[in-house]
């Protein structure tokens, strides 16, 4: 009797077309990360004019070809990356905004996080390209709006934490941030200032964003219940209804 061929593991995966199509996915997705991490420390190291597509497909390991393939123009690519960068530095501004304990140190590690790269100005060369290039506003418009969403849920979850009041609803606590940041920013670089004179500069603008309860100890907020203080001095989650 003729024995039966058996296929093994792999022989099986290789030939599942969902297999191979995952496959391709995530080879895809690792070669486009490649090119943005390259880029994006090319384009910060000698701007947009002074890297070209061979530069970043070098510092990629990739071939020319695949930066086309993946994002059609260098200027595509640009965006992309200081969009990424923007978000990046986002997400580490909100981690170290957790140890925070008052609203005037959280607002010093936001501004500390911040000053402390070249994300926001990379990001804001970004914005200016998209203003000859209408065809990449939509990714840095996208980008604007996941700024302002993250940032006011990551504020307001603080302020319902310790109990703070806010002097702004969080949406515009977070707009404003951002908005006055990216300014400062791009006005400190051009003038050559240094991360210690942006930061300052951007406490300066910001002022208090929050304050905390009336009667709670300026480094640690003091627990209250009904016998302590009237239910008009409990934060707004707290009252009575």
């Amino acid at each position: 009797m003729a024995s039966k061929s058996v296929q093994t593991a792999s022989e099986m995966l290789a030939g599942d077309p969902k297999h191979a199509a995952r496959a391709t996915r995530t080879a895809g997705r690792q070669m486009r990360s490649r090119l943005l991490d390259g880029a994006s420390r090319l384009f910060k190291e000698r701007g947009l004019a002074g890297t070209s597509i061979s530069d970043i497909a070098a510092a990629a390991d990739a071939f020319p070809s695949q930066i086309t393939y993946y994002f059609r123009t260098k200027e595509a690519l640009f965006v992309e990356a200081a969009c990424r960068e923007m978000l990046y530095l986002a997400r580490a501004t909100e981690q170290a905004a957790l140890q925070a304990h008052t609203p005037r140190d959280y607002t010093h590690a936001l501004a500390e996080t911040v000053t402390a790269t070249d994300s926001v100005a990379f990001f804001a060369e970004a914005l200016t390209l998209t203003r000859r290039r209408q065809d990449l506003a939509p990714l840095v418009e996208r980008t604007i709006e996941r700024l302002h969403f993250e940032g006011a849920r990551a504020y307001a979850s603080q302020v319902e934490r310790h109990g703070w009041r806010s002097l702004r609803a969080p949406e515009e606590s977070s707009r404003r941030f951002w908005a006055v940041a990216i300014g400062v920013m791009v006005e400190g670089h051009a003038m050559g200032r240094s991360a210690e004179d942006l930061c300052t500069e951007l406490l300066r603008v910001l002022g208090d964003q929050a304050t905390t309860p009336t009667g709670a100890d300026s480094s640690r907020l003091r627990l209250v219940d009904d016998r302590d203080a009237s239910d008009s001095d409990l934060p707004d989650g707290e009252r009575s209804s």
